[in-house]
């Protein structure tokens, strides 16, 4: 980006995203009673004492749990933890909201429903205390909604503080220690907070990749671990460890980390005794083995259950769980051998091994079969292990996607997968097929004043929480609650120009983002390393498997059964025949299945070739479109929120023109087509 002076911090040092004080104003100028007991109560007492006491309220406390009374005082609002058993029973995050005779009454099932509903009230603002309102039950549809930060403890010489974050350090860490050992939780539990109210339940503090200073936070450094654990707790956010396959090695002076070896499960199991020791409501282990260096059971001659059991058989007595990372491929290919495919890894490494896992093992699953791309189809290994508990992994940080200096609503896109079925239309889409191992995304949030580099790419990290709370939702509908959250309408003169401004600018992003990228799902255009801008032949002729093939004829990777890889035949039948044939298969996704020459023509009427022309001189018109149309509601944004932002569209414009041209004249120079409409390609 060019170098240009720091825009103003936010009003008080850190903005407060979806949290701002006014969205409390509707529960805060009424009164409240509160009726249960437990830390999380504590909390929530916590939240509307504070908001009563800025607008004007008042909140009574009631031990009782249970159908609490309001005998001589008219309360606006009852908040209760109910509990109870049958076929009625709302779970321990679950409530119950209903109004009727002028009271909105949140009946929780435990302490973490209680804090869930109060949270619902806020996004529901004053509409919920109008009328009468029938009772409705919220339970969420996937018991683990968990964000993974890929922070490094000690600042690595080329990921830096936080791999592939664009938000400035930690959050948790910084130069080398917890960031608990300066006094610096406060930051950590405003997090907690944030995540809370939109639904997100669990936290890993530290990077897949775990280096030398990260190993030991599992043993001798576990205390750090409970400092930053102590300050999520309050919001009912339970902390997982990133840890080494080797550890047993690394950290024990055990000659060898075999899974089946006599001393090395004991050494998890005392390990891990005394990880709960210190932090006893400790969620379990993150595991990335014999993946890009890492250390794994394949060293053993170890199949990846032995190595996922070893870890939950030492947290199963504690009922914590290992998250098994699926991403598991060979990076050191031949880009000259077509019949390899790092699409194929997954399915082919863990699919065998379907009902292998031992009950409290999730395997973590990518949301497509490469690498957190623009466009990839759904990974076929989703729908293909009914006998293992999955968790689907998205990418929140933007590696692929603009690193948060470009808008990219993500929420479109994970939606689309959600919804997806992979077995056809009679069979459970992939939200449903999560419910056993929940969803997990990697955070983009970091330690920047606006906590996602972009204020706008806080849009993305809400979502996370609500999606992995509902599936199914509208992402439309989740994005107008984050708007309505954070950019609160009595803070404007005008709020329905502003709420149309940030619809207009946040709706097609991704798409918008898509058009001015690579084309067609071919993915992977990017500079090496950083993964920022493009660079056609980056990756092309490089041992990591992300090739698109362009030569003079055509473009594309043929992942077809008949003369291709096979990966097209990982799916089930009706989306392996879709898939198969170029003729068939969506034109989004044609580059990823398909290689095919230029002048093929698409569903949509256009060649190859004329479409990734059209659609990188539409993407760029269209960024240029958001940063005007962000330019003008400058009168409607708080100053350092909207500075940021437009400084960051400055950016997006000229990354977009860059991409535009340098896809356009490589796709030109290759296929030797003009543009039909006569636009210039350098």
């Amino acid at each position: 980006m060019t170098a240009s002076a720091p825009a103003p911090a936010p009003p008080g040092g850190v903005d407060p995203a979806w949290l701002p004080p006014g969205v409390f104003r509707p529960i805060g100028s009424r009164r409240t009673l509160i009726a249960g007991t437990g830390p999380l109560v504590e909390t929530v007492h916590g939240e509307v004492a504070d908001a009563c006491a800025r607008f004007g309220g008042q909140v009574v406390r009631e031990a009782r749990t249970g159908n609490a009374r309001t005998p001589d005082m008219p309360y606006d609002v009852v908040l209760e933890v109910a509990g109870g058993d049958g076929p009625d029973a709302l779970g321990g995050e679950g409530f119950a909201l209903v109004r009727a005779g002028g009271v909105t009454r949140v009946t929780a099932g435990g302490q973490a429903g209680l804090l869930y509903g109060l949270f619902h009230l806020v996004r529901l603002g004053e509409a919920v205390f109008r009328g009468e309102r029938p009772r409705e039950v919220h339970r969420p549809a996937l018991a683990l909604r968990m964000l993974d930060h890929w922070d490094n403890v000690a600042v690595h010489p080329v990921m830096g503080q936080v791999e592939r974050g664009y938000a400035g350090g930690s959050l948790f860490w910084r130069d080398g220690l917890a960031r608990g050992s300066r006094g610096e939780l406060e930051r950590v539990r405003r997090y907690g907070r944030l995540l809370a109210a939109c639904g997100v339940n669990a936290v890993a503090v530290n990077n897949v990749n775990v280096h030398r200073a990260e190993a030991r936070l599992l043993t001798d450094r576990i205390g750090e671990v409970a400092a930053i654990a102590d300050a999520l707790r309050p919001y009912g956010i339970r902390t997982h460890l990133s840890v080494s396959f080797a550890s047993p090695v690394l950290l024990g002076g055990l000659p060898t980390a075999d899974p089946l070896h006599g001393a090395v499960p004991g050494w998890w199991a005392e390990t891990t005794r005394r990880v709960y020791a210190a932090v006893p409501d400790f969620g379990g282990y993150v595991v990335k083995a014999d993946s890009e260096g890492q250390p794994g059971p394949f060293t053993y001659g170890r199949s990846h259950a032995d190595g996922a059991n070893l870890l939950a058989g030492a947290l199963a007595p504690y009922g914590g769980t290992v998250h098994w990372r699926a991403f598991v491929y060979d990076h050191r290919q031949d880009w000259r051998d077509r019949s390899t495919d790092r699409a194929r890894a997954a399915y082919d490494h863990f699919v065998p091994l379907d009902g292998e896992f031992a009950p409290n093992a999730v395997l973590q699953v990518k949301h497509g079969p490469l690498d957190f791309q623009a466009r990839e189809p759904v990974s076929p290994v989703i729908g293909a292990m009914p006998d293992t508990r999955l968790a689907v992994e998205l990418q929140a940080t933007q590696e692929y996607t603009g690193q948060q200096r470009h808008v990219c609503w993500l929420g479109p896109m994970w939606s689309e997968v959600l919804r997806f079925r992979p077995g056809g239309e009679s069979h459970p889409d992939v939200g449903e097929l999560a419910c056993g191992g929940g969803l997990v995304a990697v955070s983009n949030a970091g330690d920047d004043p606006f906590w996602t580099g972009h204020p706008l790419a806080q849009a993305n990290l809400y979502a996370v929480g609500r999606l992995a709370w509902q599936p199914g939702a509208d992402p439309r509908a989740v994005l107008r609650e984050w708007i309505e959250l954070t950019f609160v309408p009595g803070e404007s003169a005008d709020p329905g120009r502003l709420r149309e401004g940030l619809h207009a600018v946040l709706d097609g992003s991704w798409h918008t983002y898509e058009k001015y990228t690579a084309p067609l799902g071919v993915g992977f255009m990017v500079q090496p390393g950083h993964h920022y801008g493009p660079s056609v032949d980056g990756y092309e002729y490089s041992p990591w498997g992300t090739y698109h093939f362009a030569d003079r004829d055509g473009v594309g990777v043929d992942r077809s059964r008949a003369t291709g890889t096979g990966f097209a035949g990982q799916y089930a039948k009706p989306w392996a025949e879709v898939y198969e044939s170029p003729g068939s298969c969506p034109d989004a996704l044609l580059l990823f299945f398909h290689h095919v020459p230029y002048g093929h023509v698409l569903h949509s009427g256009r060649t190859v070739i004329q479409h990734i022309y059209d659609t990188h001189f539409d993407g760029v018109a269209e960024a240029e479109e958001a940063r005007r149309v962000w330019a003008g509601l400058a009168d409607l944004v708080e100053p350092a929120r909207h500075a940021r932002a437009a400084e960051r569209y400055e950016e997006q414009v000229r990354g977009a023109r860059e991409w535009r041209d340098h896809i356009n004249t490589y796709f030109f120079r290759k296929s030797g087509v003009p543009d039909a409409h006569g636009r210039r390609i350098h």
